[in-house]
């Protein structure tokens, strides 16, 4: 691996700094801590900053150089509302917060990068350093876009990373395409007529009429759309009732659909909106049917995508760059590359040894209460970083 230097000299530094951000975890638009970190980071680099977009976001601004041209790089920084299970020095010092998705460790990547680029300046253009609040849920990079991101900084092209456990350090994956799904959301309420259970005949019976929307939804993903494209309906709450012997007024179901196309979701609302309301009437009964899209699918584009590897290779070996599995998992990295050309990509995260061992061996996935980023990986991607802005920055 050719990692650069004067990163690797900084490793151990950036690895403190990653940790006190993990001990220190904040949940989405509230990343006051972590912003106050990075913007005095930067400053200290003597790295201009604007603070405040999308409430906590914070973008450093390197310049080298005669030309306009300009690339972004993204890291997202919030936690998740989850306890954390590791008793380790850093361990989460908030109860109900922490960081088991990474960013602590994606902040310190961008922040390795930055200190980099801001004494070398060996590019001609302009790096923006974004650092994101709110991915977890809140749209973090949608808010920032609507308080006039690329209006403010103009891009030619935008980039993210994400660690994956699993894989073994050392190794990228990148491609062009869908790499992340859509997630969205659905609320479904059967209202029926309730009564005593052993009465059936004198009520209506919203139970067995929600079971069969469920059953139903399934053939919306093996029937109505083709079987070459990815879809997924899963319905994971369903609230009903409060005693054996009463038949319920309602049934309330919830649940998540996931699509890696918008053309594949309109289908799949629609369907599910038919499906529920003629399903209820054929019982003589009603239902409201809420659906909300949360995130959009993350799609890369081919050029930006096979320029991103072409970087990765020269780093790690073209034998070390891997085609991005497509995940159901989603990402509001997609809201970038909704304005602008860019890739998405992960970087491996090590097969688990790195971490407090305790809870089984093995890596230990996303969002698991157990999970600990790879301080390894901080030299690796904050050079991934630079010579991908440098080579970006240097392209005719």
């Amino acid at each position: 691996m050719k990692i650069i230097d004067s990163i690797l000299t900084q490793a151990a530094g950036m690895a403190a700094l990653r940790r006190d951000l993990h001990a220190h975890p904040e949940l989405c638009f509230h990343e006051v801590r972590t912003a106050d970190v990075v913007a005095a980071k930067l400053t200290e680099w003597g790295i201009p900053i604007h603070r405040g977009m999308g409430t906590t976001g914070v973008v450093g601004i390197v310049k080298a150089g005669t030309s306009d041209r300009a690339i972004a790089l993204r890291a997202d920084m919030d936690a998740l509302p989850m306890q954390e299970f590791n008793t380790f020095a850093h361990t989460s010092q908030h109860p109900g917060k922490m960081h088991a998705c990474g960013h602590d460790g994606h902040t310190a990547m961008l922040l390795a990068a930055a200190q980099h680029v801001a004494k070398q300046r060996n590019f001609d253009g302009t790096v923006y350093l974004v650092f994101q609040p709110a991915e977890e849920g809140g749209g973090g990079a949608r808010e920032m876009i609507k308080d006039g991101l690329f209006e403010k900084f103009p891009v030619e092209a935008v980039f993210g990373m994400h660690n994956w456990p699993g894989s073994q350090v050392g190794k990228f994956a990148a491609s062009a395409g869908p790499v992340m799904a859509s997630s969205n959301e659905f609320k479904i309420t059967v209202r029926g007529k309730g009564g005593h259970a052993a009465m059936p005949h004198n009520g209506l019976d919203p139970v067995p009429v929600a079971c069969q929307m469920v059953q139903a939804f399934q053939t919306i993903i093996s029937r109505n759309k083709k079987p070459i494209d990815a879809g997924v309906i899963s319905v994971t709450m369903i609230h009903a009732g409060e005693a054996t012997n009463v038949i319920p007024d309602s049934v309330e179901l919830q649940g998540t659909v996931r699509t890696f196309t918008i053309e594949v979701l309109d289908m799949i609302e629609q369907r599910m909106r038919e499906m529920a309301e003629h399903t209820a009437a054929a019982f003589g009964m009603t239902c409201e049917f809420e659906f909300e899209r949360n995130y959009p699918p993350t799609i890369n584009s081919a050029k930006e995508a096979e320029f991103a590897r072409r970087v990765m290779a020269d780093i790690v070996g073209a034998d070390n760059v891997e085609q991005q599995e497509p995940t159901m998992g989603a990402e509001d990295f997609a809201y970038m590359l909704m304005a602008k050309p860019g890739c998405y990509a992960f970087i491996a995260n090590g097969d688990g040894a790195h971490r407090e061992m305790g809870h089984g061996g093995g890596p230990c996935m996303l969002h698991n209460p157990s999970y600990d980023f790879n301080d390894d990986l901080i030299p690796l991607g904050a050079t991934y970083w630079v010579r991908l802005a440098e080579a970006w920055l240097a392209a005719s």
